[in-house]
């Protein structure tokens, strides 16, 4: 499966990035028995694990809490932030499996999803192409 970067216009120009960056940002669907959401998922190869914003599982009927509880960081000096993991299908261009996919109430509203280490490179080979701007992914 072949997916184009996502170009993102930044808000103010920038002379190192320029007016536009292009990221590989994917369509994805999250599913939980009956329900189901289309959504855009950044894939992150320094990401431990797949995250989403708690919304979502909200959406699919998922008592967020309930979830096995984890501590979580990033680049910046905060850390601590908590997040709830839960097993969900996802489908990547036709292709469906079941995930352990954490949910945070501690992460930007809005972003996009995060696909990791676990959960989603475990699960597909996948190569970058910044000059093509493609990401090729293959089911493992």
């Amino acid at each position: 499966m072949k997916f184009k970067y996502r170009k993102i216009n930044l808000p103010v120009q920038s002379d190192f990035l320029g007016k536009s960056i292009f990221k590989p940002i994917i369509p994805i669907k999250i599913y939980r028995s009956d329900a189901f959401l289309q959504y855009a998922a950044l894939l992150d190869s320094g990401a431990d694990f797949c995250i989403f914003d708690a919304e979502i599982g909200e959406y699919l009927g998922l008592n967020i809490k309930n979830g096995t509880e984890i501590q979580f960081g990033g680049i910046q000096n905060l850390g601590g932030a908590k997040a709830y993991v839960h097993k969900v299908g996802i489908e990547i261009g036709g292709h469906r499996f079941d995930a352990d996919v954490a949910f945070s109430f501690d992460i930007a509203k809005h972003g996009y999803g995060i696909l990791g280490q676990k959960g989603f490179f475990d699960a597909f080979q996948v190569q970058f192409d910044l000059k093509k701007e493609t990401v090729e992914l293959k089911p493992r």
